[in-house]
C-alpha cells in the first residue's frame, strides 16, 4: 500500500508539472502576441503620422523653390561687374606693421553706371582706401566683419554716384599680413 501511495503521489506530481508547463507556454504565447500587436500598432501609427509631415515638408520645399525663382526673376541675376585694381593698405594697429591686400569687384545695378565709375575711379579708390585703412585686424577677420565692411564701402560709394548704385561687393582677393 505504501508503494501504491508512492505511485499515486508521483502521478499527481507529474500531472501538476504538465499543467504548470502548459500554462507557462500559454503565458509566453500571450506575451509574445501582445508585444507583436503593440509593435504593429506603433509602426502603423508612425506611418500615418509621418505621411502628413512628408506632405508638409514637400509643400514647404515647393514654396522655397518658388520664392527663389521669383526672387531671381525680380533680381535678374548678378548685375554687371566693375573690377577695381588691387588695394594695399596699412591697417590700424599699435605697431603699424599689419597690412591688407584686397581686390574687389563692384556689382552695378545697370550698365549706365559704368561710364560714371570710369570717371570717378579715383574718388571710389579714395573712399575704399580710407575705409580699409581705418579698420583693425580684429574688425575684418570674421565673416560678419567682412560683411559689415562691404556694407560700409557700398554706402560710402553710393553717396557719390548719380546714374545708379552699387548693389554688392565681391572680394576676389583678401589677404591680411
Amino acid at each position: 500500500m505504501a508503494e501504491e501511495e508512492k505511485e499515486e503521489s508521483q502521478e499527481n506530481e507529474g500531472s501538476a508539472s504538465k499543467e504548470s508547463g502548459g500554462s507557462k507556454i500559454v503565458l509566453i504565447l500571450i506575451v509574445v502576441l501582445l508585444v507583436l500587436v503593440l509593435a504593429i500598432g506603433g509602426v502603423v501609427a508612425y506611418l500615418m503620422l509621418s505621411g502628413d509631415e512628408a506632405e508638409d515638408a514637400t509643400v514647404v520645399k515647393q514654396e522655397k523653390v518658388e520664392r527663389k525663382r521669383s526672387h531671381r526673376s525680380e533680381d535678374a541675376g548678378v548685375g554687371p561687374m566693375y573690377p577695381l585694381d588691387k588695394f594695399t593698405v596699412n591697417l590700424m594697429s599699435e605697431n603699424g606693421r599689419r597690412f591688407l591686400v584686397v581686390k574687389m569687384n563692384l556689382e552695378e545695378d545697370s550698365e549706365e553706371l559704368t561710364p560714371e565709375l570710369d570717371k570717378k575711379t579715383p574718388l571710389v579708390r579714395d573712399v575704399v582706401i580710407s575705409i580699409l585703412s581705418s579698420k583693425t585686424v580684429e574688425e575684418i577677420t570674421t565673416a560678419k566683419g567682412k560683411e559689415k565692411l562691404k556694407d560700409e564701402i557700398i554706402a560710402q560709394i553710393n553717396r557719390h554716384l548719380d546714374d545708379g548704385e552699387i548693389r554688392h561687393i565681391y572680394f576676389t582677393e583678401f589677404v591680411i599680413q
